[in-house]
């Protein structure tokens, strides 16, 4: 619906202004009359140039998420109705992109329209793991209480991704500025030296030689070599988003010496944490699963997540197929068989999702302890080894006139 904008007079004289969203003008003007203001000028709000460009529209984080999730489930707690308080929530978003969503979400339930369904119009903002809670907390009448779980997920999934960008920023800007000096020695600082060297008329020592060339070489072709990392980068992300392609660079991350470990720690926090959140939820497990697999992150996992559904849908117990899977470590097999034996699988795995979290944390810590040292290594060798490469003629130089 069109937003009109108004300014007038209240009965104490007090000039006003505001916004209000109607079918037409005549609708807003008979809303703005209600509240007793006169003297009113009331017109349609002009339309962003940018709104329907999606580079301008802002994206939705998770921090809104979850500031939206914890103050809905704190108002139906509350006792507001869900349309009032969607449209309460919808008013006080800053971000443009998210009041879009909620009006539209608080008018389809103004239709009739569940809560989850409405959400599942807005895939990009909630996801299938989301609106499938809101489901289950509408069918149980718990809401106020599955959005406080969703809460708590969000924040927790969060901690996990900050945790591991931190960890992996470093390095790549240590990458970066390694490769920046060395691109800034090669081809500004030694054309300088080869040209003192020629004026010698003196033979260069290999090293020196292969320093050279090298310098040569990135001079006269220094736009192909940044096509060429640019057309590999593209390369690349065409064939991660081909399932055969992403499936198989899946798997190399896995089997990484370095990394490998530490993405398996994190999908399996991720596994564990989900699957009981939504197990706690009262989401059918098979329907869990399939959400599950959907959000895994990883193809291999989520290969191995969609087998165990269907071992399960066959009446096989849950740990038999992740033990066949190969993907989930023994521990987490048997703690899983345990909970499921007692009938506790939930908090069996929100135990297992919070020791891995702890693990990850760990192990981030020791591959930061880890890459510090060796990235300095790298960045002295390089730069160390093309400056005792530069001086070594100098040297060769000063023993023929010391001998």
């Amino acid at each position: 619906m069109p937003v009109f904008i108004w300014k007038g007079v209240n009965s104490q004289g007090v000039k006003r202004k505001g916004e209000v969203e109607s079918s037409d003008q005549a609708a807003a003007l008979a809303h703005v009359k209600r509240l007793r203001i006169q003297n009113i000028i009331i017109k349609e709000k002009p339309k962003d140039l940018f709104a329907n460009i999606a580079f301008f529209k802002p994206k939705v984080t998770g921090k809104d998420l979850v500031i939206f999730t914890r103050q809905l489930s704190t108002m139906i707690d509350a006792g507001l109705p869900l349309i009032q308080s969607l449209e309460i929530l919808a008013k006080q978003q800053d971000n443009t992109t998210f009041k879009t969503v909620l009006t539209a979400i608080k008018r389809d339930v103004e239709t009739g329209t569940t809560i989850a369904d409405a959400m599942r119009k807005h895939p990009a903002v909630f996801d299938s793991l989301f609106s499938n809670m809101i489901e289950a907390g509408e069918t149980g009448g718990i809401l106020d209480t599955i959005l406080g779980r969703l809460a708590v997920f969000k924040e927790k999934s969060m901690a996990l991704q900050k945790k591991i960008k931190g960890a992996m920023t470093y390095p790549v800007i240590c990458l970066a500025i390694s490769f920046l000096i060395l691109g800034v020695i090669l081809i500004f600082v030694i054309p300088v030296f080869e040209e003192m060297f020629s004026s010698m008329g003196a033979a260069l020592p290999i090293p020196t030689q292969i320093v050279v060339e090298l310098s040569n070489f990135m001079k006269s072709n220094f736009l192909y070599i940044i096509m060429g990392i640019f057309a590999f980068i593209f390369v690349i992300k065409k064939l991660y988003n081909t399932d055969k392609g992403r499936l198989k660079m899946d798997a190399m991350l896995l089997r990484a010496p370095v990394v490998g470990p530490l993405i398996r720690k994190v999908a399996v926090a991720k596994f564990t944490r989900t699957l009981s959140t939504m197990l706690q939820s009262g989401v059918p497990i098979l329907d869990a699963l399939q959400v599950v697999a959907k959000t895994s992150g990883n193809k291999v996992i989520e290969g191995a997540v969609v087998r165990v559904a269907e071992s399960i849908s066959e009446g096989r117990p849950i740990a038999e197929p992740l033990e066949e899977s190969g993907v989930f470590p023994n521990m987490v097999v048997q703690m899983i068989n345990v909970g499921e034996s007692v009938g506790a699988l939930d908090t069996m795995l929100t135990k297992i999702a919070d020791f891995y979290d702890d693990e990850v944390d760990q192990a981030v810590s020791n591959l930061t302890a880890m890459i510090e040292p060796l990235m300095m290594v790298v960045l002295g060798g390089m730069i160390g080894g093309i400056v005792v490469a530069m001086y070594l003629p100098i040297f060769s130089m000063a023993s023929v006139v010391g001998g």
